[in-house]
């Protein structure tokens, strides 16, 4: 009897919940920071420049207040003279609706005269990030924390205090400009 009930209750829930909508939302955004570079067991000998892009795609979101979980890849730089490219899995949680925390975690190769190397990698992002309603592009800014740690020989180790700004946002004022320069569309 009790579970021909919860069957019935269970498809009548079924039968008058509305479709859900967990739309894929994605972002490409630039990193620059400072980064400090050493190797263990002296986690920062020397200061350099840390720069790449970064691209992340978040599933099961319908709104701000949901939490995503997906893929990223980057490609970087620590003072210009390596390659990183990096990948792993991202969780954004939904602190609060105005400022998420974005959470990372991966492994990465790094190119450098020694030749390539493994490690791993830990990130978090602290800044603006809205699920998107229009699109599934989601912009994203804030400040972003990071720490890598070389499996390799060298044993290198790289902590990353940096920004994370949108590449959209970077690229519309050229994209503004160019349709003002293009002037308005001919009636040809």
């Amino acid at each position: 009897m009790r579970v021909g009930l919860l069957l019935g209750v269970a498809g009548a829930l079924l039968l008058l919940s509305g479709a859900a909508r967990a739309d894929p939302q994605w972002n490409a955004s630039l990193l620059t920071g400072v980064c400090g570079r050493g190797a263990r067991p002296s986690w920062w000998q020397d200061t350099c420049w840390y720069n790449g892009v970064r691209g992340d795609l978040l599933l099961g979101q319908s709104r701000d207040a949901d939490v995503g979980v997906g893929p990223f890849a980057a490609v970087t730089t620590a003072g210009f003279d390596d390659l990183r490219l990096e990948g792993g899995a991202s969780v954004l949680l939904p602190v609060s609706a105005f400022v998420p925390v974005g959470l990372s975690a991966g492994g990465y190769a790094r190119k450098s005269e020694f030749g390539w190397e493994p490690g791993l990698s830990g990130w978090m992002f602290v800044g603006a990030r809205s699920y998107n309603f229009d699109s599934s592009y989601s912009m994203a800014g804030g400040l972003l924390v990071g720490l890598q740690y070389g499996l390799g020989e060298t044993r290198e180790t790289t902590l990353v205090i940096g920004a994370q700004l949108d590449a959209l946002a970077i690229a519309l004022p050229f994209l503004l400009g160019y349709q003002w320069l293009r002037g308005p569309p001919s009636d040809d």
